[in-house]
Protein backbone atom coordinates (compact mmCIF):
# COMPACT_ATOMS: atom_id res chain seq x y z
CA UNK A 1 0.00 0.00 0.00
CA UNK A 2 1.45 3.34 -1.04
CA UNK A 3 1.16 6.68 0.70
CA UNK A 4 0.26 8.58 -2.46
CA UNK A 5 -1.73 11.82 -2.09
CA UNK A 6 -5.02 11.70 -4.02
CA UNK A 7 -5.88 15.00 -5.74
CA UNK A 8 -8.06 16.26 -8.57
CA UNK A 9 -5.06 16.26 -10.86
CA UNK A 10 -4.17 12.59 -10.46
CA UNK A 11 -7.58 10.93 -9.90
CA UNK A 12 -10.54 11.12 -12.29
CA UNK A 13 -13.08 10.10 -9.62
CA UNK A 14 -12.02 12.97 -7.37
CA UNK A 15 -12.07 15.37 -10.31
CA UNK A 16 -15.58 14.21 -11.27
CA UNK A 17 -16.74 14.65 -7.66
CA UNK A 18 -15.58 18.27 -7.55
CA UNK A 19 -17.18 19.06 -10.92
CA UNK A 20 -20.50 17.66 -9.64
CA UNK A 21 -20.12 19.59 -6.39
CA UNK A 22 -19.61 22.87 -8.31
CA UNK A 23 -22.67 22.15 -10.48
CA UNK A 24 -24.79 21.42 -7.40
CA UNK A 25 -23.55 24.61 -5.75
CA UNK A 26 -24.61 26.72 -8.78
CA UNK A 27 -28.06 25.10 -8.81
CA UNK A 28 -28.55 25.77 -5.10
CA UNK A 29 -27.43 29.40 -5.48
CA UNK A 30 -30.01 29.86 -8.25
CA UNK A 31 -32.78 28.28 -6.15
CA UNK A 32 -32.03 30.39 -3.10
CA UNK A 33 -31.76 33.59 -5.15
CA UNK A 34 -35.25 33.08 -6.60
CA UNK A 35 -36.82 32.04 -3.27
CA UNK A 36 -39.31 34.49 -1.79
CA UNK A 37 -39.06 35.21 1.94
CA UNK A 38 -42.07 34.28 4.06
CA UNK A 39 -43.68 35.77 7.14
CA UNK A 40 -45.85 33.39 9.17
CA UNK A 41 -46.03 31.04 6.19
CA UNK A 42 -47.25 33.80 3.85
CA UNK A 43 -45.22 35.12 0.93
CA UNK A 44 -45.60 38.55 -0.65
CA UNK A 45 -45.20 40.15 -4.06
CA UNK A 46 -43.70 43.56 -4.57
CA UNK A 47 -45.31 45.92 -7.06
CA UNK A 48 -42.69 45.07 -9.67
CA UNK A 49 -42.93 41.28 -9.15
CA UNK A 50 -46.72 41.26 -9.37
CA UNK A 51 -46.81 43.40 -12.50
CA UNK A 52 -44.38 40.98 -14.19
CA UNK A 53 -46.32 37.94 -12.97
CA UNK A 54 -49.70 39.24 -14.14
CA UNK A 55 -48.18 40.87 -17.23
CA UNK A 56 -49.77 44.23 -16.49
CA UNK A 57 -48.20 47.61 -15.90
CA UNK A 58 -47.44 48.97 -12.46
CA UNK A 59 -49.77 51.84 -13.30
CA UNK A 60 -52.60 49.32 -13.81
CA UNK A 61 -51.86 47.89 -10.36
CA UNK A 62 -52.10 51.40 -8.92
CA UNK A 63 -55.44 51.89 -10.70
CA UNK A 64 -56.75 48.59 -9.29
CA UNK A 65 -55.64 49.65 -5.79
CA UNK A 66 -57.33 53.02 -6.13
CA UNK A 67 -60.53 51.31 -7.30
CA UNK A 68 -60.39 48.84 -4.37
CA UNK A 69 -60.22 45.92 -6.80
CA UNK A 70 -56.96 44.43 -5.52
CA UNK A 71 -55.98 43.90 -1.86
CA UNK A 72 -52.60 45.27 -0.74
CA UNK A 73 -50.51 46.25 2.25
CA UNK A 74 -48.79 49.62 2.48
CA UNK A 75 -45.71 49.52 4.65
CA UNK A 76 -44.10 52.93 4.69
CA UNK A 77 -43.72 53.76 1.02
CA UNK A 78 -43.64 50.12 -0.07
CA UNK A 79 -46.66 48.28 -1.50
CA UNK A 80 -46.92 44.53 -0.88
CA UNK A 81 -49.47 41.99 -2.05
CA UNK A 82 -50.16 38.71 -0.22
CA UNK A 83 -49.74 35.76 -2.55
CA UNK A 84 -52.86 34.12 -1.10
CA UNK A 85 -54.93 37.29 -1.72
CA UNK A 86 -53.82 37.41 -5.36
CA UNK A 87 -54.55 33.70 -5.88
CA UNK A 88 -58.02 34.10 -4.36
CA UNK A 89 -58.72 37.18 -6.47
CA UNK A 90 -57.75 35.30 -9.63
CA UNK A 91 -59.80 32.24 -8.69
CA UNK A 92 -62.85 34.41 -7.91
CA UNK A 93 -62.50 36.11 -11.30
CA UNK A 94 -62.22 32.85 -13.24
CA UNK A 95 -64.95 32.35 -15.82
CA UNK A 96 -65.67 29.11 -17.65
CA UNK A 97 -65.39 29.12 -21.42
CA UNK A 98 -68.69 29.55 -23.25
CA UNK A 99 -69.47 26.84 -25.79
CA UNK A 100 -71.30 27.78 -28.94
Amino acid sequence: MSNQLITQENNERVKSFFVSLKRLSRIMEHLFASRKPELNGESFYTDEELSKTLKISRRSLQYYRNQGRIPYIKLGGKILYRTSDIQKMLEDGYREMFKK
